[in-house]
């Protein structure tokens, strides 16, 4: 059986473009030559499986009250369910979280974060019996986001509370023995809406992963 690497975050991770000029397709998503997570199942090559459980708008813990199902928490467990036997979790999560409306610091996201590690860790769904998870950082919100479509909607604080995760998401990992990968200076946001990966910035987040997942999945068979 193929290594199997699930990927469970936001917008990013399911690919959203802002600039459709930035897309093959001219839409609003990445395809399939274009994504961070199938750029990554390419460059792993035939022995991993790459499964993309991205959803816009997507946090830790947070319930919206505009929109629902897009509390993490609510539903990884039969994500990872869904995928059994999984050998390592990518979560990529913090900057809708970051949005006025939760009310959060970055510190308090941080500990949603964990409170989703901690979930994810007692799922019966693992390769071996033994929980495998690194936790990415996004890159930061840029100031612009307030003259973007998004900014009226995200709230005021947004760049500052992303530019303070890492800090506080490195040590989460930490705590729950998870690897920490922060993507400030790997993947940039465009200067569109100021909070989603370009074409370049999938590329080399895909880049980077691929030069670090195969250490994480190593083990004894």
């Amino acid at each position: 059986m193929k290594k199997h690497i699930v990927c469970f975050g936001d917008s990013n991770t399911h690919g959203y473009c802002a600039e459709p000029f930035d897309c093959a397709d001219g839409g609003d998503r990445f395809n399939e030559e274009e994504r961070w997570t199938c750029l990554l199942g390419q460059l792993l090559g035939p022995d991993y499986l790459v499964l993309e459980e991205g959803l816009g708008g997507r946090t830790t813990v947070f319930s919206d009250p505009l929109t629902e199902g897009l509390c993490g928490i609510d539903v990884i467990f039969p994500v990872l369910m869904s995928h059994k036997p999984v050998d390592l979790l990518i979560l990529m999560l913090g900057t809708n979280d970051t949005k006025e409306r939760f009310g959060c610091s970055a510190e308090c996201i941080s500990q949603g974060m964990e409170r989703l590690i901690a979930k994810a860790r007692s799922v019966e769904c693992w390769k071996n019996g033994i929980p495998n998870i690194l936790v990415i950082s996004p890159p930061h919100i840029l100031d612009g986001l307030y003259d973007g479509p998004f900014g009226g909607t995200m709230g005021a604080g947004c760049p500052e509370k992303s530019r303070g995760l890492a800090r506080f998401y490195r040590e989460a990992a930490q705590r729950r023995g998870c690897a920490f990968l922060d993507a400030e200076g790997i993947a940039e946001f465009n200067h569109t809406d100021c909070m989603h990966l370009t074409g370049k910035g999938h590329r080399a987040l895909a880049e980077k992963l691929a030069q670090l997942v195969p250490g994480l999945v190593k083990y004894d068979e």
